[in-house]
């Protein structure tokens, strides 16, 4: 069973829109110290980023599909394929958050590495945004 903010459409938007928030000020952190070549304290701030990810948005993502996801479609079936394709985006998350740590280890701080930082903030924009209108949102009649 889920916690309640889960399952009301203005607590999970804010959960959302807190995380996001939160990636994109830490992205531009990163992006500034950069432009003033601070390169070991961006290199930091990245790491920081990452962890920021892991912990924040990918655990949301990780609570989402134990309790929300599969309560969702016991209560209604239909949603199935909504959960499906919303797991799929927490996976390309994942796996883009993992391309990010091994190019910062082989490769450090890149412009490729900011490239998919801001994918990150795509995807789960868009993620978000289908989630909360597949999910949470009162069927328009």
């Amino acid at each position: 069973m889920t916690g309640p903010s889960l399952r009301q459409l203005h607590a999970h938007h804010a959960i959302h829109q807190g995380g996001l928030s939160g990636a994109i000020d830490k992205t531009e952190e990163v992006e500034k110290l950069l432009e003033i070549r601070e390169l070991e304290v961006a290199r930091q701030a990245a790491d920081h980023l990452v962890e920021y990810w892991e912990t924040r948005i990918l655990s949301h993502a990780e609570a989402e599909e134990e309790g929300f996801y599969p309560e969702m479609a016991a209560n209604n079936p239909s949603l199935q394929g909504a959960v499906t394709k919303l797991t799929r985006d927490h996976e390309l998350l994942r796996t883009i958050v993992t391309d990010i740590k091994n190019m910062l280890n082989e490769e450090g701080l890149t412009q490729e590495v900011l490239q998919q930082f801001h994918a990150l903030l795509v995807v789960n924009a868009i993620h978000s945004r289908d989630e909360e209108r597949l999910l949470l949102e009162e069927p328009s009649l």
